[in-house]
């Protein structure tokens, strides 16, 4: 494999849609509030965060290798048990964990660049955050990840982090309104990993990472499963009876469907690996979807009420 594509797919960009959403939700509100979206600025925040999201996937990958998590895996699946190129010994360790610092490091000096553009130091603390959260996921001594934090940690970094950060750049303001539109987004993005905790319950425990799967066990962990993908949608529901979100954010109520089938694929196989894959796939589609239409609801509603000027 070439080696430029190589370092392309350990970085796993299938998921850099957990970005890509919540900067586009960001820019897509500020458009809508605001009127105001510039296309420099947007380019500049989404690929600093992809970086910072690359950054982020080197360093698990690093660190789950050093602690032993992703070898005693036997059960790896597409969406969990990290890239393997560690574990099949197509990269190093210490390779891996450089290329977590190059990309960190291009991800900050991109945002200090829209910092210092904008004059304040707003960028710069949602961007410190940020980092700190990214790093020290699997990263020592913290470890988030290998704790109950863990998907309040990711709802955080890929839900009111991205949204209010890219919202800012374009808007240079901050709203509660904005920060209740990222909490579907978060809630969604926290449930993909919580998910994909399921097929990898029997190497986190022998590896000690206790997140919330392996702490409340599996049965148990699938209510939680189906109480925070409910909320999600009465997240929406409410903020458009309260005005709070366009009534054409109701679109997303289109994936409650999948959210459903999710459910039932969940409390039926939660101790099957095999035939849980099709939840799994199932919640990142929800959250891409979802997120997807969020968007788009915002800006056709900016179209509609005022002609998109």
């Amino acid at each position: 494999m070439n080696k430029i594509l190589l370092w392309f797919v350990a970085a796993r960009p299938q998921f850099f849609t957990a970005t890509i959403i919540p900067i586009a939700l960001g820019a897509a509100i500020a458009w809508n509030r605001a009127g105001v979206l510039d296309w420099g600025l947007f380019w500049l925040t989404l690929i600093g965060g992809i970086f910072i999201h690359a950054g982020l996937d080197y360093s698990n990958d690093y660190y789950d290798y050093k602690t032993g998590n992703d070898v005693v895996n036997k059960t790896p699946t597409p969406f969990s048990g990290g890239s393997r190129f560690l574990r099949d010994g197509t990269l190093k360790p210490g390779q891996v964990l450089l290329a977590s610092l190059i990309c960190f490091a291009i991800g900050s000096a991109i945002g200090l660049y829209i910092n210092y553009l904008l004059k304040t130091n707003v960028i710069l603390m949602i961007g410190i955050i940020g980092v700190f959260l990214a790093f020290f996921y699997t990263g020592e001594p913290l470890k988030i990840g290998y704790t109950r934090c863990a998907e309040a940690a990711t709802g955080l970094g890929f839900g009111p982090l991205m949204v209010i950060g890219s919202y800012y750049v374009q808007a240079r303001s901050i709203s509660w309104q904005v920060l209740w539109a990222s909490v579907p987004i978060g809630i969604l993005i926290a449930l993909v990993q919580y998910i994909n905790q399921f097929p990898d319950y029997e190497a986190d425990k022998k590896a000690h990472k206790n997140n919330t799967v392996v702490m409340l066990g599996k049965e148990k962990a699938v209510r939680y499963y189906r109480i925070f993908l409910i909320f999600t949608y009465c997240a929406v529901v409410l903020g458009v009876i309260l005005k709070v979100f366009p009534a054409l954010t109701l679109v997303t109520l289109l994936t409650a469907p999948l959210a459903v089938k999710a459910i039932k694929v969940l409390t039926k196989h939660f101790n099957q690996i095999k035939e849980l894959l099709p939840a799994n796939a199932l919640t990142i589609a929800i959250h891409l979807l979802f997120g997807a239409l969020f968007t788009a609801a915002y800006l056709l509603d900016r179209i509609m009420t005022r002609g998109g000027s």
